[in-house]
């Protein structure tokens, strides 16, 4: 490109290039380039002639050249399309009319902090350094699936897409790609689809007071990514699904003091995980809609039950420990709100840690609350037996009821037969009448004390004596099927 062709504002940049120089257009540095379309020839730079410098351009002895421009307008389309640049890019607070086209470029380091951009086109680069989009604007999608950053990439602040964008297509796509270090991103506002499906994240993915808003879709599509250390969202806004599908995230997934929101719907979708720990909870923490972390893999699960929503799905989370520490009973009622109705390996679950953490009572009152959910499910004749079991014997984990029932049937018994002796059954043949052997002959089965058989009440007495065998056989019974499930689960 000859240098009579460029504008006065081409040839300080064109000067500028070689010795690594920032040429600077900006009237202030708080400058919005949002209104950069209004911005005179005098800093109006060609994206030809930027192309050509990235390229080709001039170097000079003992410097290193770099493209270093601030509060350009830049018109033209951009394109380094499977270019390879070795120079350093430093767009910084310019307004592109026309969407950039990095796609299958390698680059050194690309920053294109507080600029305006239309969208941006950069799938499958690779960069040996960072990518910096830090307090940008960004109208239109920006294209990264495949990418692959020797370093991080840097979205504080960015406002990305438009508000009450309902459009399928993915306002920021990062699909596949791979980061040797983090995705920082606080503060980063996204109206429409942010996806995250199968990228790698070798460091932490951040997105604490973030704003993801794509209401009634998805806002956030992380399926099957992989994150080696956290993903930081505290304060967190979604309105929309956040889908974590079959991620894998080593270290935290902080939810704290999030608010999440996809009403009649599912508001977190992160069934098939593996994830370290999961907080979420302190002040203005909100699900609206339904939570799914069936088949998920936890060490650490802090969510206290109030926060729950009013749907889950929780068959086949597992987890090592809960937190906050408390009784029982509040996480059992969250049970009740699965969807898939009874589901015992929750249960099951919540007794395992309890006992692990030595505390017996808690687990036991956890299997009670099993058996008890379990009842609404059997039909009326199930229903009758399984009330019986819970008031006699607890299921098996109150024994002493039975042992209680027991005492006062056979009080009531010797009571009413020490006043109204039984006639024995042959005059001549029998023992002495003991009121208390006799209650206690009826009420203990296969075994005899030698009065059972040897007299036979009559009348009301009669039916009595056959309430205190059947109630023996019925104590006796549940007791050995409520032990025999407790010692098995033992």
């Amino acid at each position: 490109m000859r240098r009579s062709e460029l504008s006065r504002a081409e040839r300080r940049v064109w000067r500028a290039f070689a010795r690594g120089e920032e040429v600077d257009f900006r009237d202030s540095p708080d400058e919005d380039a949002s209104s950069g379309a209004s911005w005179g020839r005098e800093r109006t730079v060609r994206a030809s002639v930027l192309r050509a410098l990235l390229l080709d351009g001039p170097s000079q002895d003992g410097e290193i050249p770099a493209l270093r421009v601030s509060g350009a307008r830049i018109v033209g389309t951009l394109n380094l399309r499977y270019a390879t640049v070795e120079h350093a890019i430093r767009l910084w607070g310019c307004h592109f009319e026309r969407v950039p086209n990095l796609y299958g470029g390698r680059f050194r380091q690309v920053n294109l902090s507080k600029s305006f951009l239309p969208g941006l086109e950069a799938a499958t680069i690779q960069l040996s350094g960072v990518l910096r989009i830090t307090d940008c604007v960004i109208a239109g999608p920006i294209e990264l699936g495949g990418a692959n950053f020797a370093g991080a990439l840097f979205m504080n602040g960015a406002r990305l897409g438009t508000p009450g964008n309902t459009d399928a297509k993915s306002a920021l796509h990062l699909n596949h790609a791979t980061l040797t270090d983090d995705l920082w991103a606080p503060g980063l506002q996204v109206h429409g689809r942010f996806t995250l499906v199968g990228a790698r994240i070798a460091g932490t993915l951040n997105l604490d007071e973030a704003v993801l808003d794509h209401p009634g879709h998805t806002a956030l599509d992380g399926e099957m990514a992989t994150i080696a250390n956290d993903v930081r969202a505290k304060h967190l806004r979604a309105d929309g699904r956040i889908n974590l599908r079959g991620a894998k995230i080593g270290g935290q997934l902080s939810l704290w003091h999030a608010k999440l929101s996809h009403p009649g719907d599912v508001a977190l979708r992160a069934s098939g995980c593996t994830i370290g720990e999961i907080w979420f909870g302190g002040e203005g923490t909100s699900i609206e809609g339904l939570v799914n972390l069936r088949r998920t893999s936890v060490r650490l699960l802090n969510m206290p039950p109030n926060l729950w929503p009013e749907s889950v799905y929780l068959d086949g989370l597992s987890y090592t420990s809960l937190t906050p520490r408390m009784a029982a009973g509040a996480r059992i009622e969250v049970f009740l709100r699965d969807r898939a109705g009874y589901v015992p390996h929750s249960y099951e679950q919540l007794a395992a840690y309890y006992r692990r953490i030595g505390n017996e009572r808690n687990a036991q009152n956890v299997q009670i609350a099993k058996h008890r959910h379990y009842r609404r499910t059997r039909p009326w004749y199930g229903r009758v037996w399984g009330y019986l079991q819970d008031w006699t014997i607890g299921y098996g984990y109150r024994p002493l009821r039975a042992a209680g029932w027991l005492a006062a049937l056979w009080a009531i018994g010797a009571t009413v037969f020490a006043l109204h002796h039984p006639p024995p059954l042959k005059v001549d043949e029998h023992p002495p009448f003991n009121a208390f052997s006799y209650s206690l002959d009826l009420l203990l089965p296969i075994i005899s004390l030698g009065q059972e058989d040897r007299f036979a009440p009559r009348g009301g007495y009669q039916w009595l004596s056959y309430g205190l065998i059947l109630a023996g056989w019925t104590l006796a019974s549940t007791t050995i099927a409520g032990v025999s499930r407790a010692l098995n689960r033992q």
